[in-house]
């Protein structure tokens, strides 16, 4: 897979994988893969690559992964509330 996707679209890139994954095959499928972030920009496959689980069982594992290795800024502005105002 090549191109560019949202954060919001990674789990229907993540649902074309063949589940149980390991943590290298995962990386290398989206090593092409630029994940768009709200300040910024990250290769998907090195971020996947970083995680330190060997194998994803599910979209839902690989996802929860991702969302853990993601830098702070990856969602928005550090320390900022949605809802409150």
């Amino acid at each position: 897979m090549t191109g560019e996707i949202k954060l919001n679209e990674v789990e229907s890139a993540f649902e074309r994988l063949e589940y149980p994954v390991t943590n290298d095959a995962a990386a290398a499928e989206f090593d092409d893969v630029t994940l768009l972030l709200a300040d910024g920009e990250r290769n998907l496959g090195s971020l996947i690559e970083t995680s330190d689980a060997e194998r994803f069982e599910s979209t839902d594992d690989l996802e929860t992964e991702l969302h853990n290795v993601l830098p702070r800024e990856a969602v928005g502005e550090p320390f900022q509330s949605e809802g409150e105002g």
